[in-house]
């Protein structure tokens, strides 16, 4: 797992406010544990996606927090295309 330079703390730390920021702007309900999971998964996946397009928002915590609320929003948005509702 790409961390991006914050460690495993920092990235559950920051997942979490990632994932609780993406829960805010998309009026989701997904709970503590759904956050930090959505927040470090869409940061991974987002990072993934902008380095084969070769792009970055570079490295530590602001950057991974960036990713991670872009990232988890994005998650978030695809769930909701399959479910047909809200997520």
């Amino acid at each position: 797992m790409d961390t991006n330079g914050v460690g495993w703390i920092g990235a559950i730390v920051v997942g979490a406010v990632a994932g609780w920021l993406a829960e805010q702007v998309m009026k989701s309900n997904m709970g503590l544990l759904m956050n930090i999971i959505l927040g470090i998964v869409g940061a991974i996946v987002l990072n993934a996606i902008l380095a084969a397009i070769g792009f970055s928002f570079g490295t530590g915590l602001i950057a991974y927090l960036i990713t991670g609320f872009i990232g988890a929003c994005l998650l978030i948005a695809i769930a909701r295309m399959f479910r047909g509702r809200r997520v």
